[in-house]
């Protein structure tokens, strides 16, 4: 499908964006991060293709093809929220997810 994932953060060093998208973000609550939710990448047609859990800064991290996506987020004491993105090869997509 595309679509790989690594452990969230701001360091891209080693990624070859001639041939992926990023798809970034960071999730929180009250304006704090939240470590351990769980962050979900699902296709145009809304099947998942991949889940990370947020790291102790709340981030998380993709890497997709071009096309559309929806990144959902699973956390406790919440409801799923979802964002859709726009992947592009080259590009870096943040997502900021308040919860």
């Amino acid at each position: 499908m595309g679509c790989g994932t690594r452990a969230g953060g701001t360091d891209l060093a080693g990624v070859d964006l001639d041939r992926q998208a990023v798809i970034q973000g960071v999730v929180t609550r009250d304006d704090a991060p939240v470590a351990g939710a769980y962050v979900r990448l699902l296709d145009r047609t809304g099947e998942f293709v991949a889940e990370e859990p947020t790291d102790v800064d709340g981030a998380f991290r993709f890497f997709a093809a071009d096309g559309d996506w929806t990144v959902r987020t699973l956390a406790p004491r919440t409801e799923p929220v979802e964002r859709r993105v726009r992947a592009q090869i080259g590009s870096i997509i943040e997502v900021r997810i308040a919860i």
